[in-house]
């Protein structure tokens, strides 16, 4: 464990070095074991982020040796547990905004051949950053489309461009997974084109974009690394959530509702999250909004649900006995307007 403590102080210190006129002298030896030490750190971090205890050790190293830095470097920024997980991308945005860094180490950071061995090395990383730039910038454009229909060909292409990039980005087999690189895509594509019709269409077009891909060479499983990476930023931005459930076709949520468990469950938490914000007024004879705006109508949940029913018989019967669940909680009263559930349940029998 000392060594461990050791290598992540050291590897901390050439980040900070990385910034200064130091690297005047450095050749693609220097910068190669300057890669090879920061994805070292990336290793700690995927092996002992879940141990509190490495974790807390780890935590309080970089607090002293933060401090330590503070006083040598001159606008030094601390280097948090978390930044361990993107160390290769600090050292390169390092390197690329330092104005002292020779022009051949330059050219390494932008040449496509690597070189093989037990790391990665230094060359092809600046292509690396270069694509994600160029993908987030395509994806970008989303927002310039005026109306576009879901499905539909501009949202294929894009989901699956962004499908695509996000499966670079977390494959082991690209040099490690780069999570920190992967959700500032995302965060970036989210600040330029808001919470949108087209963004929602085209993150759910990303989800289906290997519906149908057979391919052993590039297919993934249907529920892989990426598809549970956008879940998992999803559930993080929950009004986008909420954006892309209430905006898209139905009959795209229920495509995405039938490939994914996952799915599944966060699609049906969203429609008990909507029902329960439903109040009864008695003067209009109806459920409606009342607290909140960030929620749906009483006709809209029943479509939502209706279309459930529709889906497969085993669904149908899932859908029923939890509506069912739902108003025995509320007393299961057949009287409208006691339970929004027992309501829905009486909607949804009509013929």
């Amino acid at each position: 464990m000392e060594a461990i403590v050791k290598n992540v102080e050291r590897t901390t210190e050439l980040l900070a070095v990385s910034q200064t006129e130091t690297v005047q002298q450095w050749d693609k030896q220097t910068l190669d074991r300057a890669f090879q030490w920061t994805q070292y750190c990336q290793h700690v971090y995927t092996r002992f982020h879940a141990n509190p205890t490495v974790r807390d050790i780890l935590e309080k190293q970089l607090q002293v040796t933060n401090e330590h830095l503070r006083t040598t470097f001159h606008g030094y920024t601390d280097i948090t547990f978390s930044d361990l997980s993107q160390c290769q991308h600090l050292l390169l945005v390092g390197l690329l905004n330092n104005a002292a860094v020779p022009s051949s180490v330059v050219k390494l950071l932008f040449d496509t051949i690597t070189v093989g061995g037990k790391y990665k090395d230094a060359t092809g990383h600046c292509t690396e950053l270069v694509e994600v730039k160029s993908a987030c910038k395509v994806l970008s454009a989303i927002h310039l489309k005026r109306s576009t229909s879901f499905p539909g060909p501009d949202a294929d292409v894009l989901g699956m461009t962004l499908m695509e990039m996000l499966d670079i980005l977390l494959s082991p087999a690209t040099g490690g997974s780069k999570v920190g690189l992967a959700e500032k895509l995302l965060d970036n594509i989210l600040q330029t084109c808001g919470e949108n019709e087209n963004f929602s269409g085209v993150v759910a077009a990303a989800l289906l974009s290997r519906k149908n891909d057979t391919t052993a060479t590039t297919k993934m499983a249907s529920e892989g690394v990426s598809f549970h990476f956008i879940l998992d930023w999803l559930q993080q931005h929950h009004s986008l959530l909420h954006n892309m459930c209430s905006t898209l076709p139905i009959g795209l949520l229920m495509d995405l509702y039938q490939q994914s468990v996952r799915f599944r469950v966060t699609y049906g938490d969203m429609l008990k999250q909507w029902g329960s914000q439903l109040e009864y007024d008695v003067g209009e004879g109806e459920w409606v909004q009342i607290y909140t705006t960030n929620g749906v109508s009483f006709k809209t949940l029943s479509d939502h649900y209706r279309s459930l029913l529709g889906a497969c018989p085993s669904t149908k019967e899932d859908v029923e006995r939890e509506l069912t669940e739902l108003k025995v909680a509320d007393g299961d009263f057949d009287v409208r307007g006691l339970s929004v559930w027992g309501d829905l349940l009486s909607e949804l029998n009509k013929v």
